[in-house]
């Protein structure tokens, strides 16, 4: 007998992969409260309430600069790997079977933590969600485009001790007036070392930068991508490569780059044979984790049961995971489907 799940409840069941998430941007007002009580840090805010209350933003920076406010009061091992194993939970609630979590070094370093107090606090938490809560994962370093190459080149260098834990690299921060081609010398070199290279481009900069990221930075996959709809050229491409973009609903709607998400471009983009998937990005400031993004885009769209299929599906084709592991984790989503739809 088929089940007639509602399409909320098809979602919160169906096997999915989570592939653009800032391990920094899970970080709940709660849990950035208790670390810096324990470290003795003092935030600019008086309350949990009223850190929530600063959840508003008007474009990509707003959001930064209380990302990067936030991050201080990440000191230890311990705060690493506790905030890796709360978003760790929260996945495992949302049947999320994989992850792949980019970190941002640099936020770190640049303040005088050791690279090595960071990974180590993150790894130890991936290993033991693997073992406790059977959900596989993939670590990805992000470099901080709105610094030089050369801090870029300098985290790398230091990366390079647990390369056994790191899979690939990426490029994050402040977009606008930060072209992927500034970055050319680092992601040659992280290839040249057998690291995957992945970027944001496409979220605030123009489709050139796309272009850049794929042309000069010989990415594997487009994070965001939402612009590449201004070029046609590049869409055709796009879907000639199967090249992957991972889409960001809620923090499209919350950092302005959709106004309504009823207009936002992911059904559009499905329909045009582009490989898309859901993520969600910064979920502790963008009002919810990937379960969210899926319901919240399922509404605004009239996504149906064999959209999210599909998209689940995708989340695993796109994913750095080995073929077997990617074919076994699809033929799940596939029975999932016919057994719910």
């Amino acid at each position: 007998m088929m089940s007639t799940l509602s399409i909320d409840d098809f979602i919160k069941g169906i096997p999915k992969a989570e592939l653009h998430l800032h391990l920094e941007g899970t970080f709940e007002p709660e849990l950035m409260f208790q670390i810096a009580e324990r470290n003795r840090i003092r935030l600019n805010y008086p309350s949990v309430e009223a850190l929530k209350k600063a959840y508003c933003f008007r474009n990509l920076q707003e959001f930064l600069d209380l990302y990067y406010a936030g991050a201080n009061v990440l000191v230890n091992e311990q705060d690493f790997y506790d905030l890796t194993w709360a978003y760790l939970l929260k996945m495992k609630e949302q049947h999320v079977v994989h992850t792949e979590l980019f970190f941002d070094p640099q936020t770190h370093t640049s303040r005088g933590i050791k690279f090595d107090t960071v990974i180590r606090g993150i790894h130890q938490a991936l290993v033991d969600a693997e073992k406790e809560l059977n959900i596989q994962s993939r670590l990805i370093m992000s470099f901080l485009r709105h610094l030089d190459e050369a801090s870029a080149l300098q985290v790398f260098e230091e990366s390079l001790e647990y390369k056994d834990w790191i899979v690939g690299v990426g490029l994050d921060s402040s977009e606008k007036g930060n072209a992927p081609s500034k970055f050319r010398n680092v992601f040659g070199k992280a290839i040249q070392n057998g690291f995957v290279a992945v970027a944001h481009a496409g979220e605030e900069g123009p489709p050139e930068y796309v272009r850049e990221a794929l042309d000069l930075l010989q990415v594997c996959r487009i994070d965001h991508g939402n612009r590449s709809l201004e070029d046609e050229a590049l869409v055709r491409m796009l879907v000639e490569r199967k090249m992957p973009l991972t889409i960001c609903p809620l923090s499209n709607f919350k950092l302005q780059v959709v106004t309504d998400l009823k207009v936002h471009p992911l059904k559009q983009m499905m329909d045009k044979g582009l490989l898309v998937t859901v993520n969600s990005d910064d979920p502790a400031y963008f009002g919810g984790y990937l379960n969210e993004n899926y319901l919240a885009v399922a509404q605004a769209l009239n996504l149906s049961k064999e959209d999210i299929h599909l998209l689940a599906k995708n989340s695993f084709s796109a994913s750095l995971l080995d073929e077997s592991v990617k074919q076994g984790f699809i033929k799940e989503t596939d029975l999932f489907y016919r057994e719910n739809s």
